[in-house]
């Protein structure tokens, strides 16, 4: 068990490599040993549409696969997609044993990758180091079982709390090294999603800006707008032809305004209104989910937050605290909405993580499922 641990070790290494690749299909990583116990050949899912880490695993070991034992983080797929189904070629290759983390939560058709496996004679075990995988693709089964995007939240605030002082300045809180990496987060989101007042404010661009030949996705710029403010010289709506730019609104937005943004190239897409007439934000999501956009990362005032905190809409949270004092009774915090009526009922990240970044803190965790529920 040691050594299968060790082995699913690297091939969950190799998966990770295929984040902001490969989605909406899973990151997936494979590795390759013969009967001697050494490996020869691994892989990786590296670009959605492209060939998936088994085979590349497969075409690394070339005939000495036959005998060997194959470790891959994600049950094999039995169906045929944008390639051939992997189970065939991990039968026709000769492997004599497949170890994998995680059963593929997505339900392709009606045989599964480690019936067909089996049926081939071949031993399959089930299991080793589930839980890593499991979170790895806690994204895609989102997406595949309740057609619901993953969404990150994100925000920098003072030591004390505050996401701005009372007059609204909020530019900079953090440090350099902070904003680098919410520039790496930004080029493995499939969207970036901001409120009007925020472009208002600070006149956005929502892109990654990191160094020329960096990986990257290039993330559709979506913003929350109940009348369709969005000025036409904004840099979103001037780049919009480059970039995508969607306009979520109500039927309550001025027909001119609508049109004027289609005309520049942004699409306006209108949703449903809450009782106080601003946007429904699960109807947003749904509308996300239908796009297959798996990673949304979601940068906004405390009214946008807390709206997604009250519909309990989050998935994982990515908090920049700077060591600096701000004070003001007026400041807003970063989570408006109703809140919680009990420090008891008090959401508490799982999972988390706190990184010093050129002395600020960046605490990441991840929202407890039960916590989000499937609407």
């Amino acid at each position: 068990m040691a050594f299968d641990e060790q082995m699913m070790r690297r091939a969950l290494e190799l998966a990770r490599r295929g984040l902001g690749f490969v989605e909406p299909n899973p990151p997936v990583g494979a590795v390759i040993v013969n009967e001697q116990g050494n490996v020869i050949g691994e892989g990786w899912h590296q670009k959605f549409g492209g060939p998936h880490a088994e085979v590349h695993a497969l075409a690394a070991a070339g005939a000495g696969a036959t005998g060997a034992t194959l470790y891959v983080t994600l049950e094999p797929c039995s169906h045929f997609g944008k390639t051939p189904p992997c189970s065939h070629a991990v039968i026709h290759a000769g492997i004599r044993r497949v170890v994998i983390a995680t059963a593929d939560p997505a339900k392709h058709g009606l045989v599964r990758g480690v019936d067909e496996l089996k049926s081939a004679g071949i031993d399959v075990d089930v299991g080793v180091l589930g839980n890593e995988a499991r979170r790895m693709i806690a994204p895609f089964t989102r997406l595949m079982t309740v057609g619901l995007p993953w969404i990150h939240l994100k925000w920098a605030m003072t030591l004390d709390g505050k996401i701005a002082t009372a007059t609204g300045s909020s530019q900079w809180i953090t440090t350099p090294a902070s904003r680098a990496v919410v520039h790496q987060l930004r080029a493995r989101m499939d969207a970036i999603v901001t409120g009007i007042g925020t472009v208002l404010a600070d006149d956005p661009q929502l892109n990654s800006r990191i160094p020329d030949g960096s990986p990257q996705r290039i993330a559709t710029r979506i913003i929350l707008d109940s009348q369709c403010r969005l000025p036409l010289d904004s840099k979103l709506v001037q780049t919009a032809r480059e970039a995508a730019v969607i306009v979520f609104t109500t039927e309550s937005a001025p027909e001119g305004r609508i049109a004027a943004l289609q005309h520049a190239g942004v699409e306006v897409l209108i949703v449903a209104a809450t009782s106080d007439q601003q946007l429904d934000l699960r109807d947003v999501m749904r509308e996300l989910g239908r796009r297959r956009m798996t990673n949304v990362f979601v940068e906004a005032g405390s009214r946008i937050l807390g709206s997604l905190f009250d519909d309990r809409l989050v998935n994982e949270v990515h908090a920049f605290i700077a060591p600096a004092l701000s004070g003001g009774q007026d400041a807003p915090g970063p989570i408006g909405g109703r809140g919680i009526n009990v420090m008891a009922d008090a959401l508490r990240l799982e999972q988390t993580e706190i990184e010093v970044l050129d002395g600020d803190f960046y605490v990441h965790g991840l929202i407890p499922a039960s916590a989000s529920p499937d609407l």
